[in-house]
């Protein structure tokens, strides 16, 4: 077991993950480490070199050349594919669902998991993504599964998609994507997106982000007491 404070946040696209994440680490003082930008930043260099996300052989020949690395600054966690930093083109809807796609693929998710669970063994980390407990970070104590109902998450992630300026998605749509987005990372064969026995629920459906926070810290400091 790591002798680092890590602690694994799973759910549902939407649900407020990474939200919640970046706040326990801001309030512990320790990285924050963001999986789904990987995956995101994965589905963009296969785009970038012609291959579908759906198409895993193809996926197998390019992983290699992924250099697809994790750096922090003063703005916090930043993605870089090689030397270019691609944070900030990350957060489209498109790359939302390709990161989807391209996550069911093992291979992918074993080469990313190795990277995350390499930042697990060197920093107090808090992770969030749709595996975390169940694959990255199998063995710490500290297990979240942070969920909310579909239509909350997609009226969530429709006023993001307009505070950034885009205009042309509808609410029906967003609706429809998450609940896609679910379907698939629920049921893909390898490593589906589920809540294990020993991770705390925490529904933020009718909660806000502080209420979700004092939640989460009190669980983390009652484990660590014992």
């Amino acid at each position: 077991m790591s002798e680092h404070l890590n602690i694994a946040i799973d759910g549902p696209s939407g649900a407020g993950k990474s939200t919640l994440a970046k706040a326990v680490a801001s309030a512990l003082q320790i990285r924050y480490l963001d999986t789904g930008s990987m995956y995101r930043a994965m589905a963009l260099f296969a785009t970038r070199r012609g291959v579908s996300v759906s198409d895993e052989a193809g996926l197998r020949t390019i992983l290699d050349d992924a250099d697809i690395r994790v750096e922090y600054d003063e703005r916090g966690q930043r993605v870089l594919i090689g030397d270019e930093d691609v944070t900030d083109v990350l957060r489209t809807q498109e790359l939302a669902m390709g990161a989807s796609t391209v996550s069911a693929h093992p291979c992918v998710r074993e080469k990313l998991a190795e990277l995350q669970r390499e930042v697990g063994r060197n920093y107090d980390v808090v992770m969030d993504g749709r595996d975390i407990t169940t694959n990255v970070l199998p063995h710490t104590r500290h297990k979240f599964f942070v969920t909310a109902s579909p239509e909350v998450r997609a009226e969530r992630r429709l006023k993001e998609l307009r505070a950034r300026g885009s205009m042309q998605e509808t609410y029906e749509q967003v609706l429809a994507d998450i609940k896609l987005r679910d379907h698939n990372d629920s049921t893909r064969a390898y490593m589906p997106l589920r809540q294990t026995e020993d991770s705390l629920r925490i529904d933020t459906s009718e909660m806000t982000i502080d209420e979700a926070l004092t939640t989460l810290l009190n669980a983390i400091a009652e484990k660590q007491d014992r």
